[in-house]
Order: structure tokens, then sequence, then C-alpha cells
């Protein structure tokens, strides 16, 4: 079977591996599969059954319903797991968009562990008794996400060996075994591994003069059983795979492709030369990778950083996936050194680490890929004949709105801080990088605009998580040319989406504003859906500047005139808004557009919205711990997801029906977002802004192509596709038609 490392033979059988008395799981600590389960999953609906003796037309306190109301957020992020492993498994997908998807589920569930899963473990070790929102022990938690997330490694399995690899075959691209290849193939990886293979690798035994290798987190590596035919001592030895070199390994100008272990695999005589090799199986450990800050102690942070990212290669393991037919013995030393138990372990009948089909991803074959989407530029900012655009002057005209991917971003939020940049007026520029790309186009021109003499300030938010390497590279960068950089406020993460533009114009200092729902990065814009808004509102230009100088000086905040913000506002102004339409009974109306939905208190202020008669639509594409359709608790609120080509990121709320009230922003309902972030939600007040927002809202909860709905069961079930609307596709088609009648207009001027 294509991917298949796993071996067992050769003469190294005699002898333990393993020290006496060798055990498994960490020291002291008892295995979580030896605790009795106090919670099963799906259980306890029965107390969300309606309270027969309570008077019709009266509401029962959300509160009364019991820690069942909620649904788990670790299992509701491994359901949106599902979810992309389902666009992963259809077979109107285009072959290589499938392959996108399981790498995107691949490294999803690496970070989910890396994060999540190590969170839940270190409560374990600390032995705290503290339940979740839905009433879990942590050892509870523990057990259902290995339960599910074993499911998903199955069946993510079975699509890669089931479906994937046949069709890509059947569409010519081979992902081949190494004993599957001809002499003429086997010779000729024989000389790739000689040449750009065997110089990179470092056999590493295990013997009391070699202890027990560090494993990197992430890497991929082959355990191999060697042995001595003369003495016939045996030994375990570690060959990490090198994660520079290609994955798959081309054969000539083919298409066939052989995964990079097998060829390693199959030559490792000449790494153990007059040995014989046994037993050879890939493994994969991961490690908790959360950054440990202690900001209130750290003279400087960017040195902080450093520090924990150096620690984090050292993280504490939390699960190892091995091939499905690995040596007990062998999994046994693994399980022993690295101080994991039996729970911790993950068999895949595939390839470890899908997330490398990336590599796949890339291969120029337009006829397996979704036909290339070109970003049009918004009307408002496209110029009229040869002229150059002048986009202040657009923007003075009235508020602009653009929706990534479908509006350039290079057109628009790129041009805005470049034009910014060369401008002789321009006076300062102030922006937030939570992420950005690795060209760095707005790093460049914040140092284009420092050397020519302007004001600039950058907030660089070091504690992105994943990107604080990438971040402290363009920190310095910046600071190199003379920008002056700054990396937030202790204790919060700064996730606002903001860039101020100060200029100097006829009638005296404006200033010229972008707010939005996602980063400043030019890669994600192309497949990430976002929303922003450029604007010279005065109280936006005000507001902004007050939470800039915020950031960068010392002060208290203060309260802003438009803007809402985090973690001053953001919590209180939600539950005022919600309980307004809750106030209006029947005739209220709440639609959210957010990633996640997992606060306890905004929760049950929908619930209690619903109770009493609001329409509450809540499109949240990743974890939900709100419980729709529970008779009594939640009857009026849906709940769905849109899942497709582009990465659904924008958020939008929109409360009211008669004259609603628009606001996007950064910040989703989660704690984090509420209480240890700096957010910004702008409202959108223009009448044609609105109206696109409301546009976009319609259409994805008209969406039945790619779209699950949430039940009361917890259970996500795909939309029926009754209409066939698909929101993305919709939304490009207007985008094009949008850029059809600006032509029109260009050419009638």
């Amino acid at each position: 079977m294509p991917g298949s490392v796993g071996r067992v033979g050769g003469d190294a059988t005699s002898g333990s591996l393993a020290p006496a008395g060798a055990r498994r799981g960490a020291p002291g600590q008892a295995s979580l599969l030896e605790v009795p389960v106090e919670h099963e999953e799906g259980g306890g609906l029965a107390a969300l059954a309606p309270d027969a003796g309570r008077p019709e037309g009266s509401v029962r306190p959300p509160s009364t319903f019991g820690p069942e109301r909620f649904l788990n957020r670790e299992l509701s992020w491994l359901d949106f797991a599902s979810r992309v492993l389902d666009l992963a498994g259809e077979p109107a997908t285009p072959l290589l968009e499938r392959a996108k998807f399981l790498a995107i589920w691949s490294t999803g569930t690496d970070e989910f562990f890396q994060v999540r899963v190590a969170g839940l473990k270190d409560q374990h070790a600390a032995g705290l008794r503290q339940r979740s929102p839905d009433g879990r022990t942590v050892g509870e938690q523990l057990r259902a996400v290995r339960s599910r997330a074993t499911g998903l490694v199955e069946r993510a399995s079975r699509m890669y060996l089931d479906a994937l690899v046949p069709a890509l075959a059947a569409a010519g691209i081979g992902i081949v075994h190494h004993d599957e290849l001809d002499e003429p193939g086997r010779e000729e990886l024989a000389a790739i591994f000689d040449r750009d293979i065997f110089p990179v690798l470092t056999p590493l035994a295990v013997d009391p003069g070699h202890p027990f290798p560090y494993i990197s987190n992430l890497s991929l590596n082959l355990a191999v059983v060697v042995a001595d035919p003369v003495t016939s001592e045996r030994r375990f030895a570690r060959v990490k795979v090198p994660p520079l070199l290609p994955r798959f390994v081309r054969l000539g100008e083919s298409d066939r492709l052989v995964l990079l272990e097998e060829v390693i695999a199959a030559h490792l005589d000449q790494l153990f030369p007059e040995m014989s090799v046994g037993a050879v199986h890939a493994f994969r450990v991961t490690r908790n990778a959360d950054l440990e800050l202690d900001e209130d102690e750290a003279d400087d942070l960017l040195e902080a950083v450093e520090v924990e990212l150096r620690r984090r290669r050292f993280g504490r393991a939390v699960r190892l996936e091995v091939d499905e037919h690995i040596d007990p013995e062998v999994l046994e030393i693994l399980l022993l050194e690295l101080e994991l138990g039996p729970e911790d372990v993950y068999r895949s009948p595939a390839p470890l680490d899908l997330g490398q089909l990336w590599q796949l991803v890339a291969i120029d074959r337009p006829d397996l890929h979704e036909p290339p989407f070109i970003p049009t530029t918004q009307p408002r900012l496209a110029p009229l004949g040869d002229e150059p655009v002048d986009l202040f002057a657009r923007i003075r005209e009235r508020d602009i709105l653009v929706q990534h991917p479908y509006d350039s971003f290079a057109t628009s939020v790129e041009a805005f801080v470049s034009q910014a940049a060369a401008d002789p007026d321009v006076l300062a520029i102030k922006q937030t990088l939570y992420r950005t790309s690795g060209d760095a186009r707005f790093v460049s021109a914040l140092a284009r605009a420092a050397e020519a003499g302007k004001q600039v300030a950058a907030l660089v938010e070091l504690k992105a998580r994943f990107d604080e390497q990438r971040n402290i590279v363009w920190a310095r960068q910046l600071e190199q040319a003379g920008v002056h950089v700054v990396y937030g406020v202790v204790g919060l993460k700064t996730h606002s989406k903001t860039a101020l533009v100060v200029r100097r114009e006829e009638d005296g200092i404006r200033r010229y504003c972008h707010v939005g729902t996602g980063n400043y990065n030019s890669d994600t814009a192309r497949v990430y859906e976002d929303i922003g808004v450029l604007t010279a509102d005065e109280d936006i230009g005000a507001d902004l500047t007050d939470l800039f100088n915020h950031l960068t000086g010392f002060s208290r905040a203060t309260r802003s005139r438009a803007l809402v913000l985090a973690p001053e506002r953001l919590r209180p102004w939600v539950l005022e808004e919600i309980a307004a339409e809750t106030a209006a009974g029947p005739k209220g109306r709440i639609t959210i557009k957010v990633n996640g939905l997992t606060d306890p208190e905004v929760i049950d202020a929908l619930y209690l919205a619903s109770q009493k008669g609001v329409q509450v639509d809540l499109v949240v594409r990743g974890v939900c711990s709100l419980r729709p359709g529970v008779e009594g608790l939640s009857d009026r609120v849906s709940v769905r997801s849109v899942v497709g080509r582009y990465l659904e990121h924008s958020r939008i709320y929109r409360f009211g029906a008669e004259a609603p009230r628009f606001y996007i922003g950064s910040a989703d309902l989660m704690e984090r977002n509420l209480d240890r972030r700096i957010e910004a939600l702008l409202p959108v007040r223009d009448p044609e802004l609105c109206a696109r927002l409301e546009e976009v809202l319609a259409l994805v909860l008209a969406d039945d192509t790619h779209a699950w709905e949430l039940d009361a069961s917890g259970s996500w079930r795909r939309v029926p596709a009754t209409r066939g609307v698909n929101a993305q596709v919709a939304l490009q088609e207007i985008a094009l038609e949008r850029s059809r009648r600006r032509r029109g207009a260009e050419r009638a001027v």
C-alpha cells in the first residue's frame, strides 16, 4: 500500500530493546485509560427538556437548563475538522483541492493538539478539578477528544488511501510504493538517494553511550531496529526524515512520486553498513507549543518571546503518531522515552503528516484545481482613464467597503498604505501587524515611509501563535528602518486590524483609516474571506488616534466615540445590543457571523433573546458552544457553518429588524477576544455599505452547497442542496458584475 513504511524483518529479532522495568506513561501519573468515565458524551440531555409545570409563556432562566445547554469547545473544534474532511471527500471537488483540504485538516489538527490538548493535559497533570462549561472534567474531555480524534484519523487515512491515491493515479499522478518500482525506477531512486538524501541523514543509535535522542516537535522520524550479525546485539536507532527535502520524491520528469521516508527505509543498509536492519516504522511526536510568558517580569518582551520559542522545541510530548503496524517493542520504547501513555498513541494506516500534501497541491494541473479567480478592483478604487487613482480623494467622498478575495487586496488595502508611504503630504502612519505575509509588503511600505521622514509606528504582536519568529524578524527590520516599533500591552494580545494615516491637506489635518476583519497579509487575502472599511470619518480617526496612543504610550483607555474596543467595552456592548433586541421581543432580530462562539455569558444572553421571541441567526465557521433548537431555550436560534473554497473569516454583527445596526471587526464571541485581547469593531453606517453587508449575510444564510446546520443534539448536518446556492461563487459573480459595470462607465467617459 503506498505510504506504508512499517515493516518487521531481517535478523534483528533477539534480545529486548527496552530497559528492565520499563513502563509506559509519565512518571507518577496515572494513565487516563485507568480513570473511570464520569460523564458520558451526549448524556444529560434530559435536563434540557421543558419544565412541564411552568406556566405557558413564562421564561425559564437559561442557567436552570444546567451545563448541558453548552456544547464542549474541544469537541466542537473536532466537528469543524470533520466538516473540512467532508470537503476532502467530495467527488465533485477538484482532485488537488481535495488534497488541499486533507492538508488543511492535518495542519489544523496538529495545532489543536499543540495548544488545546496540551492545555488539557497540563490541567490534568496539575490535578485541577474545575469542569468545563458543559460540565465535563478534564479527564472526560481528554477521553472524548481521543475517541473523536481517532475516528477522524481513520477517516482521513481511508480518504487518502482508498480515494485520493487511486484518483490521482487515474489522473496521471502516481504515488507509488518503493517495492512497486521496476529495476530502472529503483536504480534512479538509488542515485537520488546517494546524491541528495544520504549526505543529509544522521542515524542516532541508542545504547549506554548514546542516550535516546531528542525528538523535535512535529518532525517525521524512522524508528529502526538494528542487529549486529556477529554478536546478535540489537539496538534501537532513530533516523530523522529531513524536513527541508521534498516529502514526495519525483522520478525524473514524470508525475510518479515516492514518499521520502520510503526511499530512506529502502537504503538503510547504507546508514548501518554490515548490520542487519529489522523493523522500520515511521513515527511523529507532537509537543506542547503554547508560549508561557510572564510579561510582568519580562524586562524585554522581544527577548522573552525568543527564549520561549527556544523552549517550545522542548515542550512536553502530548501525542505520538505511528504507523498502524508498529512493532509493540518499538512502541514501548517510544512511550517510555517520551513519557507518554497508550491513550496518547494515534495509529495511522496512511502516511503520517498529511499536511505535506501541499506539495501535491502545487502541481501545475489546472484541470485538477478550481478555476482561477482573479480579484477585481473595487469600483470606487478603480482609475478612470489613464490617470492614477487618488485613494485619499475617493475615501474623502464616501466610506469604501472591500471584501477579499473578491475585491483585490493589492489595489485596496496594500495600495492605501503604499500610497500613504509615498505621499509627501502624509505626516504619519500607524498600523497593527498581527500576521503578515512572507513578502512583507506592509513592512517594506512602512520602512520606506520612515526613511522618507514620516512618523511611523507599528504595533507588532510578538505573541501571534506560530508566527512569533516571523514577527520578530519583521520587528527588527522595521526598527532598523527607523519605525517606532512596540509590542503591545502587557497581558493582552493586540488582535485588532487597524491602520491610521495622518495627512496634511488644504483645510487642515485629516485622518484616513482602515479597519478590517483580517490580517495585513497578501497571501491569506487570496484565500480568506474578509471585510474591511476605508474611511475618513472624524470620530473613527479620533478613536484610532487614542487607541494607538494607548498602545504605544502610557495611558488608561478612554471611552471611544464610535469604535467598540476590547477589552474595556466589547463585552458590555455585545450584551447591551442583545438585551435591546430581547426587549423588542418578536420584533427583535440578531444576525451574527463569526469564527467562534464559546463565551457562556453571551450564549446565555442569546438564549434569553430566543425565549423572548427574537429570531437569532448565527453563522459560526468553527467552534460553537451554543446548542440551538432546544424547546423552551433556543427554539428561535439557528446555527450554520459555511466551509468552502475560501476560509470564511469575516466577523459581521447585525442587530435590529427595521433599521438594523451593522458592525464589522476583528473579534469573535470567545472569552479570549472579549477579555484578553485588543479588538476593534467598526460601526457601518453608510446605507450602501450596509446593503453590501446585508447581501453577504443573506447569501451565507441561503447557502446550501457548502453549509452545515447544528441541531439540538449537538450534531452538524449537511444542508440539503435544494436551490444550489453557493455563497462564495455568488460573491465572485457579484464582484465580476460590479467590475463589468465599472468598465462600461469608463468606456462611456
